[in-house]
């Protein structure tokens, strides 16, 4: 199957990927159903507010994080210490989960895509994606760049936490086993990530400098009203933008505290196209809309004094005035030197059969 995604990346149209990640785990748990009810229900409300895609994580604690691995998010928010006793809260999931997940998906309409953290997920993952997503957090994992490369599908590579070296070795990486499209994601690897530290600046040097792949964001900011992250990541270029999706950002734990719910939703994809309606057209002709404009706020030449007929116009009997219905001044050189072919009056707009060569 065509992939959404890669699809209107390459119309240019803006994409919106809703992360519910492994959100639904605290959304199951705070509505009292089942963690396949939760994810499900996560989809249904991300798509019916206007998102393309919607992804997940797999993985299994024991292959991801060591038991000693440091947290490095808000503890206020979430108060787990460990990555390994994190992540083991939330990877119940496996292949017959994510084919359910998929189905659903395929039924209403928006694509399915989960990041794979481990061999075995990126291999099952296969059947059921059109796209791979590879985390910031892989971004020096070479080998494994290039294992799902070898797929031979689109990757989404978030660079978060990264110097250009590093984002020029994993391109490389991909390149060397597919020529499909790639989307690198510019991302602050921190939860949430403060407005001062966005450096949205940051996806326009990788427009410079990546210019043979697609540009988007990852975003980890808590979401505003007037959706001014978003905004400015998508006018300096970020075509794809991902984000964390929940449907109560005032859950603790996790990823609810800087994710998008359905109003927010509902709000970036309305502020995008907004925007695109201001952008309006590059090209450089004269808008229709202007078209009163142009001809009564422009100027003609005319008559400065009365011309009699047959008398050869010179210089000193011209000038120009409002409205441009009349003969442009850009042709003043060629008026000069004609003759009046009638009696034309002071301050009478000239026309082109007021006029003949001398």
């Amino acid at each position: 199957m065509e992939s959404t995604i890669i699809k209107r990346l390459s119309e240019g149209k803006f994409t919106l990927i809703a992360e519910i990640g492994v959100n639904y785990y605290d959304i199951a748990s705070v509505m009292g159903i089942s963690n396949m009810e939760a994810a499900r229900l996560m989809v249904q409300k991300a798509h019916e507010a206007g998102v393309h895609a919607v992804k997940f994580q797999t993985y299994k604690a024991g292959t991801l994080a060591a038991k000693d691995s440091p947290y490095y998010w808000d503890i206020k928010e979430e108060p787990t210490r460990s990555q390994y006793e994190l992540f083991r809260k939330f990877d119940s999931f496996g292949y017959d989960e994510y084919r359910q997940l998929k189905q659903y998906c395929d039924e209403i309409g928006t694509e399915f895509l989960s990041t794979a953290f481990d061999i075995e997920s990126a291999d099952y993952l296969d059947e059921l994606m059109n796209v791979y997503k590879i985390s910031s957090s892989d971004l020096s994992n070479i080998p494994f760049i290039e294992y799902q490369a070898k797929k031979n599908k689109p990757i989404l590579l978030s660079v978060g936490a990264s110097n250009k070296d590093e984002i020029e070795r994993a391109l490389a990486a991909i390149r060397k086993n597919t020529d499909a499209p790639v989307a690198l994601l510019h991302c602050v690897l921190e939860y949430p990530t403060p407005l001062e530290d966005a450096n949205l600046l940051k996806i326009r040097t990788l427009k410079e400098d990546f210019p043979d792949v697609y540009i988007g964001y990852s975003d980890h900011t808590r979401p505003t009203d007037d959706c001014d992250v978003i905004k400015c990541a998508y006018n300096l270029g970020a075509v794809l933008v991902e984000k964390h999706f929940t449907l109560d950002k005032t859950l603790k734990g996790n990823d609810h505290y800087h994710a998008m719910d359905p109003d927010d939703v509902r709000r970036i994809v309305s502020s995008v196209e907004r925007i695109d309606m201001i952008r309006g057209s590059a090209d450089l002709v004269c808008l229709e809309t202007e078209s009163a404009a142009r001809r009564n706020a422009r100027r003609s030449i005319v008559s400065k004094g009365s011309i009699g007929k047959g008398c050869v116009i010179t210089a000193d009997m011209l000038t120009t005035k409002r409205p441009g219905t009349g003969i442009s001044p850009e042709n003043i050189d060629r008026v000069i030197g004609m003759k009046a072919a009638v009696d034309i009056d002071d301050d009478t707009i000239l026309q082109e059969n007021m006029l003949i060569h001398g």
